[in-house]
Parts: structure tokens; C-alpha cells; sequence
């Protein structure tokens, strides 16, 4: 095998993924995705004829959750490819599987064991940006939706990001860590590129808008939980990045030193934006 195609194979192994798969990150995937159900969710819907929802990357079944839960007539079926979260969703989604509303399948995004028109919607969220091939991965769920069907999908920004006061160690951190999802074939920007990658899919009626959180004073304990919530995903990282020597312990400290000040600076702001698409299978 030549040296590129191992590369592109490691990639593919990886998924882009460099949180990992402990115990904490997954109790973490579980509270990101409550934490941010309101913003993700505001506006996601199918209509009543739509019972039997994909949903790709499914995980531990944070998002599975919260589908089952707002649209209680739908039946999903989870698709992952990693088995260690798939038995996190196992132990997350016992009532549910029980009352025979969501059914996990263990498979890759791009070779789903499904034949054509199988689903009524699909969801996606923050799934692309681990994938090497995000265009295969949707060209997939079209083929079995049916005519008509109406994908939803979320994905990352992460050039958006910004902090105040200034934090040049959180700078450094964040570049290193798009940079390592980057080279692990994901793509932490691919937010910007979802109109893109749905039309070369061959999606129609194609909506994109762009979801902005911006945290100031004015608003002085959502901002402290936004604060909290996304260091506690730069943290996520920490393990992959240093095992990489991207960072090192005195960045860390550094880094924490920053997020602890400007948890307690009035003045502090956050803001990051997120894209949303709304597209349908013709």
C-alpha cells in the first residue's frame, strides 16, 4: 500500500475523532447535547406523516435522546460505526428500546445496510466534521430516504470562535486543535462548506442559516455556563493533543489560568456560530 493511501487510511480509522471514547467524554456528549438542545433544535421539524427517522453518527445516543423525547410518534434508527459508544447508547437508551422506538445498528455512514426510500427524515448533528468523506456519507442518506424526505443537519464553525479578555494560550490551544482534527482527516470548518457538500450529495431546496451565540454581560449566567461548557470541550482534547505533542502541560495551565479569569471578568464575552441546513431528498 503506498504511502498516501495508508495515511487516507488512517484517517478513515480515526473518523477525525480525538476526544476519545472514556466514560467522562461520553457523560460529557450527554450534557453538550441537553446544554445545547434550545439552540440546535429551534426550528427542526417533519411533518406528521414522518415516522422512521435516520440518524447517522449517532453516538452514545445524546442526541437520540432529545429526538425521541420532542417528537414523540417518530421511531429512529441510530447508525454508528464505533461499538464502544453504540453500548453507551445501549445502557442511555433502555426505555426507549424497550418500547421498541429506536433500533441501534452498528455501520459505517457511507455503507449503511438499508435499502432505498427506508426513512421518513434524517437527522445529522455535529457528525460531519469527523468524517474524511462527508459528500460519501450523505450521498448515503439519500439513497435510502425516500422522495420528499427532509434531512436536518448541524455542523461546526470553529473559526468563529472567539474570547475576551484576549487569551493567547487559547488561541494557541484551539489552532492546535483544529489543526490535529484537521490532519486526522476531519474538518473542524466544515459548517461554512454544508450547503456544498449537500448539493454535491444531490440534495435539493437547500436552506442554510447561521446559529450565533454571543454571551456578554448582559446575560451574566447563561455566559458562565457557555464559559464552562466550552472549556469543558477544549478539554475533551487535552488527551489526544498532548499524546500528539501539540500541547503541552504548561499550555494547559496557562489555558486554564485564562478560562478561570474570565469566568470571573464582567466584562467577558463569548461568541461562536454553528450552521444548520435544511434539505430534501428528491
Amino acid at each position: 500500500m503506498s504511502s498516501a493511501s495508508t495515511k487516507r487510511r488512517a484517517k478513515e480509522d480515526h473518523y477525525g475523532y480525538l476526544h476519545g471514547y472514556s466514560d467522562v467524554e461520553q457523560e460529557r456528549l450527554i450534557h453538550q447535547a441537553r446544554f445545547f438542545e434550545s439552540s440546535v433544535f429551534a426550528g427542526i421539524d417533519w411533518p406528521a406523516s414522518a415516522k422512521r427517522i435516520l440518524e447517522p453518527g449517532s453516538g452514545v445516543g445524546a442526541q437520540t435522546e432529545i429526538l425521541l423525547r420532542r417528537f414523540p410518534d417518530i421511531h429512529v434508527t441510530s447508525v454508528d460505526r464505533q461499538p464502544k459508544q453504540l453500548a453507551r447508547a445501549k445502557r442511555y437508551l433502555a426505555p426507549q428500546i424497550k418500547q421498541g422506538r429506536v433500533k441501534l445498528v452498528e455501520a459505517r455512514g457511507e455503507q449503511m445496510p438499508f435499502g432505498e426510500s427506508s426513512f421518513d427524515g434524517a437527522f445529522i448533528c455535529w457528525v460531519l466534521e469527523h468524517v474524511p468523506q462527508p459528500v460519501d456519507l450523505l450521498k448515503d442518506v439519500l439513497r435510502v430516504l425516500r422522495p420528499g424526505a427532509v434531512l436536518h443537519c448541524t455542523e461546526v464553525l470553529n473559526s468563529s470562535f472567539f474570547l475576551h479578555p484576549y487569551a493567547p494560550a487559547t488561541l494557541q490551544y484551539w489552532f492546535a486543535f483544529n489543526d490535529h482534527q484537521w490532519n486526522m482527516g476531519g474538518d473542524p470548518f466544515c459548517g461554512a462548506k454544508l450547503s456544498n457538500h449537500l448539493t454535491a450529495a444531490g440534495f435539493q431546496n437547500i436552506e442554510t442559516r447561521v446559529r450565533n451565540l454571543l454571551l456578554d454581560k448582559r446575560m451574566p449566567k447563561a455566559r458562565e455556563e457557555h464559559l464552562k461548557a466550552f472549556y469543558e470541550l477544549l478539554l475533551s482534547g487535552a488527551g489526544e493533543l498532548k499524546k500528539a505533542k501539540r500541547v503541552d502541560d504548561k499550555l494547559l495551565t496557562e489555558l486554564e489560568a485564562e478560562w478561570t479569569a474570565a469566568m470571573k471578568d464582567p466584562d467577558a464575552v463569548l461568541f461562536y456560530s454553528f450552521v444548520q441546513a435544511r434539505a430534501v431528498a428528491l
